[in-house]
């Protein structure tokens, strides 16, 4: 299933445009990199050979995993089905508490496990799983092996989804649309001075916008906050990202709140269960229908009720859906519609 050839990883990267000055600018992340020639942009996964800008790491394999769709995490999305996750190599952002460091704040190697979007899809069937989700590292650098893999599994009736930081170029997205993505579950990370001072990143306005973008062409959107002492714990960035929320993307639209844990570079101790139902009801008051605590298992917060009458309609335990009265997109009690996709 697996080759190891090295020319396996080399393609012809999109959306690339001439920088002038026999240099290239890549379009794929709001980085924008402008690439002289025999080097890499900021994430090292593009580099410049001669007048043409390939990717380096097409069908690279870090990770692999089938899991259940509750743990990436969505729970308004296909709840109780089975996602084959994938992994590639690197990262657009630097956060210094990455659980998966080893893998996104590293060089990519040279070779290794490849496997070609047939072949990801043959696993996906034989695993016994419904759709895919590209993780682990940053799916938008995995952009051209990612279209060929989303345009194969609208092909065979899986759905397609990613968890990403929302740090595409709107074309990136657009792309990623038109192949057939069905959802994602975007990391909004804090205020400006997170994303700018702790993951490097350049301008937090520019994932609002892919945010919006997303739910305007009608994609599942689901957003996750990991809540990190002294970082974006305090009240003003928590009721500025739920308020965000609702005003430019509705208060349907899923938060996600979950639990750093020291990881990395970053030692600080993880948040008490109180400052997270703190958060917890930050989003309730600012008018969200649906707030989490996604990795607190054994809370009624992981649970979802119904927006309008309160009753429970999906039980979970960590990331295991244990019943599902949802009928129809409908409450069964009241009749609210409940906003999400549950075929």
């Amino acid at each position: 299933m697996f080759g190891d050839e090295d020319r396996e990883f080399t393609r012809v990267a999109y959306l690339q445009k001439d920088a002038g000055g026999e240099k290239i600018r890549c379009h794929v992340c709001e980085r924008r990199c402008v690439i002289s020639n025999h080097a890499a942009g900021w994430c090292q996964t593009r580099r410049h050979e001669d007048g043409v800008l390939i990717t380096t790491t097409y069908g690279l394999v870090s990770a692999l995993s089938a899991t259940p769709i509750e743990k990436k995490p969505f729970y308004h999305f296909c709840p109780g089905t089975k996602s084959l996750s994938i992994g590639n190599w690197s990262c657009n952002f630097a956060c210094p508490w990455c659980e998966n460091w080893d893998i996104t704040q590293v060089t990519p190697p040279d070779g290794g496990k490849y496997l070609s979007p047939e072949g990801f899809i043959d696993l996906v069937e034989r695993s016994g799983c419904q759709g895919i989700t590209l993780a682990y590292n940053e799916p938008t650098l995995s952009l051209e092996w990612a279209l060929e893999v989303f345009q194969l599994a609208r092909g065979l009736g899986l759905y397609s989804t990613i968890v990403t930081n929302g740090y595409m170029t709107p074309e990136c997205l657009g792309l990623f649309m038109t192949a057939g993505l069905d959802a994602l579950n975007v990391d909004i990370k804090g205020d400006e001075y997170a994303v700018r001072g702790y993951c490097k990143g350049i301008e937090l306005e520019k994932i609002w916008i892919n945010c919006g973008l997303a739910r305007a062409h009608r994609l599942h959107l689901e957003i996750t906050t990991l809540i990190i002492p002294k970082v974006n714990d305090d009240n003003r960035t928590l009721r500025e990202i739920a308020n965000r929320i609702v005003e430019e993307l509705g208060p349907e639209t899923p938060w996600h709140i979950t639990a750093y844990h020291p990881a990395h570079k970053f030692t600080t101790s993880p948040p008490e269960v109180e400052l997270l139902e703190r958060a917890w009801k930050i989003g309730k008051a600012a008018g969200l229908d649906y707030v989490y605590l996604a990795n607190v298992p054994g809370r009624s917060r992981e649970n979802t009720e119904c927006p309008n009458c309160q009753k429970i309609l999906i039980r979970r335990l960590g990331n295991n859906m244990l019943t599902n009265a949802i009928r129809d997109s409908k409450c069964t009690q009241c009749g609210h519609m409940i906003a999400g996709v549950w075929a």
